[in-house]
């Protein structure tokens, strides 16, 4: 029981690496709130997992407010925070509109400072805690088909690592972590692969076989999570078969 009565949310955890890091979590002993725009699915999720479920559009400070108020009054406390939810769009520079590009960094990047400003104030008012951010290894390396997400996703380590080094220096006994995949077998994933042009739709076919499972994210999210981490720090942890460090013509 790796998080015996710690209290944990985690975004976008109605499906994939959300569900499946809250299911991780909850087999560990955590309480788990789940959080979604989609509130039929996260209710669903919630029930099937165990979880409680929270309607949130994770661009928007009041949802992340309301969710303050309502962990302080039902919990009093909170241990653990996973900005997971985020979307997927194609597009180089060339063809991404301004409106798609401030979406992309709305949902992406914006949540993830909200969720922060917000909730560190809870977080550190306990013993120890850790904050977990859902990166991309687009963060890491150049994809240009995919310009705004992969901007967002950066943010969002730059953000991990000024959050990290705060906590530090204010000894607010938090841990700020990115997390870095690749491809990850995920409807999310399926879904905008669909939309890519034959020679990146390919491309992904013959990439299938090496993409991670949700449960190898939500596996490294736990470690992450738990006190077996607790000298790690502002690290961006790859979860992607080497993956970042791959020659091309390897």
């Amino acid at each position: 029981m790796r998080l015996d009565k710690k209290i944990a949310v985690v975004t976008g955890g109605s499906r994939g690496v959300g569900r499946a890091t809250a299911e991780r979590f909850i087999a560990e002993g955590a309480v788990v709130v789940i959080t979604d725009i989609n509130v039929e699915q996260g209710e669903r999720c919630a029930a099937d997992i165990g979880a409680q479920f929270f309607h949130q559009d994770v661009s928007q400070p009041a949802g992340w407010l309301a969710l303050e108020q309502l962990l302080r009054q039902q919990y009093g406390r909170l241990d653990i925070l996973v900005n997971n939810a985020a979307i997927l769009q194609a597009g180089n520079i060339l063809e991404e509109s301004l409106e798609a590009w401030q979406r992309m960094q709305s949902v992406n990047g914006d949540s993830v400072f909200l969720a922060i400003k917000t909730l560190l104030p809870l977080i550190s008012e306990q013993d120890g805690g850790s904050i977990v951010n859902m990166s991309s290894s687009s963060a890491l390396m150049g994809m240009p088909q995919f310009c705004s997400y992969t901007a967002a996703k950066s943010a969002v380590r730059s953000l991990t690592m000024s959050t990290a080094v705060l906590c530090k220096q204010q000894a607010l006994g938090v841990r700020c972590n990115s997390v870095h995949p690749d491809g990850i077998d995920t409807d999310m994933v399926r879904e905008i692969a669909a939309t890519l042009p034959q020679g990146d739709r390919d491309q992904y076919q013959r990439s299938a076989p090496f993409l991670s499972q949700p449960e190898d994210i939500a596996n490294t999210i736990l470690f992450l999570a738990s006190d077996e981490a607790k000298q790690i720090n502002g690290a961006a942890i790859s979860v992607d078969n080497s993956a970042t460090i791959h020659p091309p013509y390897l």
